[in-house]
């Protein structure tokens, strides 16, 4: 072979050996690039199911971070709503006689529980606060909320919170309006600020711009969260849990509670 023809097949062998290089190379670069454009696909994605759980978890919409106890709360923390006479002015309406005994109530008004426990004692226990033998105690939590998901336990505590700010005597109004008017728990109805403020056109004079902004805005809604915390860690397990003078007294199958029972027990508290 001539020297010529050698050097023209090493030529050609160096020019496939170089494109197969140039080759190589631009697939590399292929690879690469499409690494790092799923990299990117996979980060967007990332970036958008944070903020869809973020929205998600921002559940009140405009919901105040700040804790603000509603007005004339009570207790540690400023936690509980109390409704009822005070016990200094039950004293001063009927002299010598002993202050009202205190029923604690840890509701949700989601809970179907507890608006059958309304519903069988709500007369009974506004006798017993208008008289002034008893002063009821209210907890406002959330367990609805956190077992079947939703907002509506949430956000008519904050509504609830909110008519106490117009007027404890609002409060009890609306308290009751919102236990007559439960729906199903799994259907969530009171998620909806519209409905909360709708049903409270049912309380004369409650509806107020204050009041609307109030429930719209969520301004109670981090005291409710902190009430259902302290809840969490009381160990109460359920709703409605009802203590008179601190003690269990409704749940017990075995010591089932009636209306008639509890003016007994409150009375004979009284005189103790």
């Amino acid at each position: 072979m001539s020297q010529r023809n050698r050097e023209g097949k090493r030529g050609a062998r160096e020019r496939l050996r170089e494109q197969r290089e140039r080759d190589r190379a631009r697939a590399k670069r292929k690879r690469t690039l499409g690494v790092l454009g799923a990299v990117v696909a996979v980060l967007g994605a990332a970036v958008g199911v944070g903020m869809i759980a973020s929205r998600t978890g921002d559940d009140s919409g405009k919901s105040s971070s700040a804790l603000v106890p509603p007005r004339g709360a009570v207790g540690k923390g400023r936690l509980v709503i109390p409704s009822g006479k005070s016990e200094k002015s039950a004293q001063e309406g009927k002299a010598g006689r002993a202050g009202p005994v205190t029923l604690t109530v840890y509701e949700d008004f989601r809970c179907p529980g507890c608006k059958q426990f309304e519903d069988v004692f709500r007369k009974t226990v506004h006798e017993l606060q208008d008289t002034g033998r008893m002063r009821v105690e209210y907890h406002l939590v959330t367990i609805i909320d956190g077992n079947l998901g939703g907002t509506g336990s949430l956000r008519a505590a904050n509504a609830a919170a909110c008519a106490q700010d117009k007027d404890p005597a609002k409060f009890r109004a609306f308290h009751d309006v919102l236990y007559r008017h439960q729906s199903q728990e799994t259907r969530d109805t009171y998620a909806d600020n519209g409905r909360l403020i709708k049903l409270a056109d049912q309380v004369p004079g409650l509806v107020t711009p204050a009041f609307r902004r109030c429930v719209e805005d969520g301004r109670h809604e981090a005291w409710v969260r902190k009430s259902n915390d302290v809840f969490a860690h009381s160990g109460y397990a359920s709703t409605p849990t009802v203590l008179l003078g601190g003690k269990s007294i409704y749940g017990d199958p075995k010591k089932p509670l009636s209306p008639n029972k509890l003016k007994r027990m409150v009375l004979a508290a009284a005189r103790d």
